[in-house]
């Protein structure tokens, strides 16, 4: 967790959104968390909740590339590193007992559709996270015209997992996505 209040509390929120979603994460229960003074949030994020759930979805945003970029360097090549994302997802849920999924996902689905100051914040990272696997892609040598389109379903499918998996209280769903993208990404590659 951050070292400054502010950081506590974007840490806190990015936290318990990913576990509760944005309707069940109080204001009260975020400074709690963060062990801050409830002054602050309001000194911090005048716009109140909403302006801290978008800080916290742009920060968890970041947080989530740069750990996905991490585990793609980690890997031999692309292929592999889808593999291990789907994989690192899997196990992630199965340690957490299926708690700890992609607070950006959590949020966009429960308030897309009613708060355009939210949609807009998850649409931003998802927009990222589509640029930054379209650019992997591209590095591997998929051509451009499938590039895109592969990341799109890559994140697609990781979410999906995340929800399904969620859900169902199993790790099948992101198996079988990983290994539906994996197959999708292995055909991508010129001949």
């Amino acid at each position: 967790m951050g070292t400054s209040t502010r950081e506590r509390i974007v840490d806190a929120s990015a936290i318990l959104l990913r576990r509760q979603g944005y309707a069940a994460t109080g204001v009260k229960q975020i400074v709690a968390e963060a062990e801050a003074p409830f002054s602050s949030l309001y000194h911090f994020f005048p716009g109140g909740k909403d302006e801290l759930t978008a800080a916290a979805i742009r920060s968890s945003g970041r947080i989530f590339q740069e750990l996905v970029e991490a585990v793609f360097d980690a890997a031999p090549d692309v292929l592999s590193g889808v593999r291990d994302c789907f994989a690192g997802a899997a196990e992630t849920l199965r340690q957490t007992g299926y708690a700890d999924a992609c607070p950006i996902a959590t949020v966009a689905l429960e308030v897309a559709s009613t708060n355009e100051l939210l949609r807009q914040a998850t649409a931003e990272v998802f927009d990222s996270w589509i640029a930054a696997a379209t650019e992997r892609f591209l590095a591997a040598g998929i051509p451009e015209t499938s590039a895109r389109e592969l990341a799109i379903t890559t994140i697609t499918s990781l979410e999906g997992g995340f929800v399904l998996s969620r859900a169902l209280r199993s790790t099948e769903p992101l198996a079988v996505a990983g290994a539906a993208v994996a197959s999708a990404v292995a055909a991508a590659f010129p001949d």
